[in-house]
């Protein structure tokens, strides 16, 4: 094959994006990540695209690094980016290079291996790509559809907390001076004003401990246990958790298996992947029974956690040996119902929300009000 001039490219690169220019909405779509080691997946779904696009066109390996190291601009991803190129030079493969940045998952690493032994490097890479873009547009989805309804909620609950302790205490100091007898609605909320100004500091400080504990107690089994098994059962909010994961542990299932990924190492592998305790747990009974000679779908049935439908489709997938086939179908089943649910619960949250804002400012205005209607009328 002839060799590519990479100069070629030096001149011509045209980044799709740069961070840092200025577009809010630039901004909004980046991944954000707190300590994190690993690539962001926004950026690997950028490798991956890029790799296996050069390569399925023909371009060798070591070549088309060349050509994405040219278009990166971050220092970060450039010392990154050169030092697997460089590992690569060295004859290391794609999946070992990878693995030795610690910063790639041992799903990507276990995956690009089989696509390196089985000679589809380039399609493994394009079925990463997918991953990652589909992870990528369901959490975004997720985040529109919420950020609205939770911006609307924080500034209600901004204007009720205000009146309560500022408002409020103003008028009582008022209703004290001229005595008499309050309306029940007023001296409750009074009352209540006082209990919440008296015991104000307490409900910090709790809150700060809720927020202690969760920080340092949120990788301990018992508070994951605890925190999953809460969580499920909030109506509505459960069951939207529940199909999210869901559809992700399908969608990984999918990508191992397509990739003739052997059943007990895509259940390993998927158990590293999805940080969610109740598939954790389960999977690692799941890869005890396949061990002793179960199958799939029956190992799956004996958790509450998988519906029957899900078991049944896993079932006929195991029948007919399509099971990538059928996890596809379940990952793409759930995500259209994450993404009707959130969406629909976004459109009836904002006017609840505004609702109960009115609502309560309502009742505050009226119960301050009323006794000086009443003082009024009695002169």
């Amino acid at each position: 094959m002839p060799s590519i001039d990479i100069s070629r490219y030096q001149k011509k690169k045209q980044p799709v994006q740069k961070s840092g220019d200025g577009d809010l909405f630039a901004f909004l779509n980046k991944d954000i990540s707190f300590g994190s080691k690993q690539v962001s997946d926004k950026k690997k779904e950028g490798l991956y695209v890029e790799l296996s696009t050069l390569l399925l066109s023909g371009i060798d390996l070591r070549t088309s690094l060349e050509l994405i190291l040219v278009d990166q601009e971050n220092a970060k991803d450039k010392i990154l980016f050169e030092g697997i190129r460089q590992r690569i030079l060295s004859g290391a493969a794609l999946s070992e290079a990878l693995k030795e940045t610690e910063r790639f998952s041992d799903y990507e690493y276990y995956s690009i291996r089989i696509g390196e032994e089985t000679g589809k490097l380039g399609d493994v890479l394009t079925d990463l790509a997918k991953y990652y873009k589909s992870k990528i547009q369901q959490r975004r989805k997720i985040v529109s559809a919420v950020t609205y309804p939770a911006i609307v909620l924080l500034s209600s609950l901004g204007a009720v907390f205000f009146m309560i302790k500022f408002v409020v205490p103003m008028f009582a100091d008022v209703f004290l001076r001229f005595g008499g007898k309050l309306p029940w609605i007023t001296a409750l909320i009074i009352s209540f004003s006082g209990w919440f100004d008296r015991y104000f500091i307490f409900l910090v400080l709790f809150v700060l401990v809720l927020v202690v504990i969760y920080l340092f107690k949120r990788k301990a089994d018992w508070f994951r246990s605890f925190s999953s098994s809460l969580l499920l059962k909030v109506p509505v909010v459960g069951d939207l958790v529940k199909k999210i994961y869901l559809a992700r542990f399908a969608n990984t299932m999918r990508l191992l298996v397509s990739t003739d990924t052997p059943l007990l190492r895509s259940i390993a592998l998927v158990r590293q992947m999805i940080d969610y305790y109740p598939i954790e747990t389960s999977l690692l009974k799941v890869e005890q029974d396949i061990l002793q000679g179960e199958s799939l779908h029956k190992s799956l049935s004996a958790f509450p956690f998988y519906p029957p439908k899900m078991i049944q489709l896993i079932k006929v997938g195991e029948e007919v040996n399509r099971m990538d086939y059928f996890f596809e179908k379940i990952a793409a089943q759930y995500t259209e119902e994450v993404e009707y649910r959130t969406n629909t619960i976004s459109s009836l949250l904002e006017p609840l929300i505004i609702i109960f804002l009115g609502l309560v400012v309502g009742v505050i205005l009226i119960a301050m009000y009323l006794p000086m209607f009443q003082m009024s009328n009695s002169f």
